[in-house]
């Protein structure tokens, strides 16, 4: 899945990611968005519609389904296949959001056949752009991007500071992870939170939540490719 020194005293080589490993953390992804179904219902139900969680697991399966029936033959056609996926089967604001970031993803990657740091860093800065240009919301405001933007920033961080993929998307979740707790005492000032006013202070934002789960998937995705190189 990636190549690394053989020799016994040599330095690793960096971890790349393939086409097969971006599968695989979608695959991850989907997988605990059906476990944390109900979880992600329950955050969506105190502010929301309930639907999150019901609309995202379902949306990933049949996105998974469809990587199944067509394999993608590059990282980008992965990103694009799940974006146009989740634009046609998810309802609200998640399929539009998750599916534009998707295909900023995929754009950002074009032709590449295997993802260095610096395409990971360059995947996760499109998606968030492309996310808070649809979205129109800004960190603060209770919700994904939220756990967006301190994921990019800690992600451009680890490869300053010579991280490679694995490194730069630990980073990357374990911010995303931060931001999405950092959320709970925020008031909303989008979407349909925001017509609790005060009231939405206090709750977790479940679009936030989803992508921290999305960002850890990724960052297991990579290890696991780190690690059967090694």
């Amino acid at each position: 899945m990636n190549s690394r020194a053989a020799g016994g005293s040599s330095p690793p080589e960096p971890t790349q990611l393939t086409t097969a490993d971006v599968v695989a953390a979608f695959r991850g992804f989907a997988e605990t968005l059906v476990e944390q179904r109900q979880y992600l219902i329950d955050l969506d139900a105190a502010i929301g519609d309930a639907d999150h969680g019901e609309n995202m697991a379902r949306g990933m399966r049949a996105a998974l389904d469809q990587l199944d029936s067509e394999p993608p033959d590059s990282p980008a056609a992965a990103f694009t296949s799940v974006a146009t996926t989740l634009m046609r089967k998810v309802g609200g604001a998640a399929g539009p959001l998750y599916g534009t970031a998707f295909l900023r993803a995929s754009t950002a990657v074009s032709g590449r056949a295997e993802l260095g740091a610096e395409d990971v860093v360059a995947v996760l800065r499109a998606a968030y752009d492309g996310i808070v240009e649809r979205g129109k919301a800004s960190p603060g405001d209770k919700t994904m991007v939220d756990a967006w933007e301190p994921a990019v920033r800690a992600a451009a961080e680890a490869r300053l500071a010579d991280g490679d993929s694995t490194d730069v998307l630990r980073a990357a979740a374990d911010a995303a992870e931060q931001g999405m707790e950092e959320t709970i005492p925020l008031v909303a000032r989008k979407g349909r939170a925001s017509y609790l006013g005060e009231r939405s202070a206090g709750h977790q934002d479940p679009g936030a939540t989803s992508s921290a789960m999305l960002l850890r998937a990724l960052a297991d995705a990579a290890k696991r490719a780190g690690d059967s190189g090694a």
